[in-house]
């Protein structure tokens, strides 16, 4: 059983978590370390953009403090270099790259409470810049980008409690809207953009303890609608779009504890039906779809705590199996596919605090082709 509840690991605490030590495959190199981010943080946002470096925003760090400041990673230096600063310091916020590249901060939480505002990253400036406020400030929501252009943010926590309400952002009006309203309160939610245009929202937390429910947004018209549930209720799970159009739920907490196992929803049916279990129970882990179609799935927290193991899906077979573990163990970070096919690892928190590390998932490669892959990336 989980002794605390997922806001409460989410807030600082587990920090006094024992971390079992993974072994590295022997003859395999899947993880190397990478250029450290200036400060160490959770609670933060990695975002791909045009060009291929990627924008690292705000979170908490080593004092407690909460992070204005923005960091982007050069693929090809292996370095962090400072961005910019956001308006309002601000953790468990969401980042969403829009089609004329910018990238919309929305929400969160910072030294003035629960957040409604929302600011704009502007690559070709380094600077962000505000734009209009949601009608609601919310924490653990989710912000998805739809075909249309505009996005989509759901559900969450806000000062009255857990959320229903959804809205729209408009880029080309800088103004948020309201949209339908979800059938169920949830936050630690999941949406994915289904290849239809409609948006899956699974799982998360709501005032009737951790959901199995899941809900279709539908863009022509505006709303809501219930679809089959999982077998599972969870939170903090991992929801994956597969090439052919299914979608991958995988792990998260339920009331028996840290979940190994997955589900597969199919929207030719809207149908969930199980698929393999990974090796361990893991809650707040990523799971990252690999350009030839397997599933990455990094660390988390486990029943032995900090997790540095990753499994590799399999939708060909329905299987996980292990691949190498990172260096270290850490929940709460963020995973990136970068252009070169590689992931991208940072932050998050682990035995030793807040992690300003990184690690690139390079693949499982030879003895031999280690070595020389290695040098080539330095």
């Amino acid at each position: 059983m989980v002794a605390a509840r997922p806001r409460a690991i989410l807030f600082l605490a587990g920090i006094s978590l024992v971390l079992t030590i993974s072994t590295r495959t022997a003859c395999a190199q899947s993880f190397k370390f990478t250029g450290s981010m200036t400060t160490g943080r959770i609670g933060h946002t990695a975002t791909l953009l045009n060009g291929g470096k990627i924008l690292v925003t705000a979170g908490v760090g080593p004092t407690f403090n909460f992070i204005g400041t923005a960091e982007l990673y050069d693929p090809s230096t292996g370095a962090f270099s400072l961005s910019g600063n956001l308006a309002a310091a601000r953790i468990f916020h969401t980042a969403t790259r829009l089609n004329d590249g910018k990238v919309l901060i929305a929400g969160g939480i910072g030294y003035s409470g629960l957040n409604a505002s929302a600011e704009l990253y502007n690559p070709s400036t380094g600077t962000f810049s505000p734009t209009g406020s949601m009608a609601t400030a919310r924490i653990y929501h989710t912000a998805i980008p739809l075909n249309s252009g505009k996005v989509l943010v759901t559900g969450g926590i806000g000062s009255g409690g857990d959320l229903v309400s959804a809205e729209l952002y408009d880029p080309s009006s800088g103004t948020f809207s309201p949209t339908g309203g979800m059938a169920t309160s949830r936050y630690l939610q999941t949406a994915t953009l289904l290849n239809s245009g409609k948006v899956l929202v699974t799982g998360g937390t709501g005032s009737s303890g951790y959901l199995a429910s899941a809900e279709l947004y539908d863009p022509s018209t505006g709303f809501f609608s219930p679809t089959a549930s999982m077998a599972t209720r969870r939170d903090g799970q991992t929801a994956t779009l597969l090439y052919g159009g299914k979608v991958l739920v995988i792990g998260g907490v339920g009331s028996s504890g840290y979940l190994a196992n997955a589900e597969l929803y199919d929207p030719s049916t809207g149908i969930f039906s199980p698929t393999g279990s990974m090796t361990t129970g893991r809650y707040l882990h990523t799971a990252t779809r690999l350009n030839g179609g397997k599933v990455l799935v990094t660390g988390g927290l486990g029943s032995s705590g900090y997790l540095a193991s990753a499994e590799l899906y399999d939708p060909s077979t329905g299987t996980f199996s292990l691949t190498g573990s990172m260096a270290t163990g850490r929940n709460g970070q963020t995973a990136t596919l970068l252009d070169d096919a590689k992931v991208l690892i940072t932050g998050g928190i682990g035995p030793s605090g807040y992690l300003a590390s990184a690690e690139l998932y390079v693949g499982l490669v030879s003895k031999t082709q280690t070595s020389s892959a290695f040098l080539a990336d330095r």
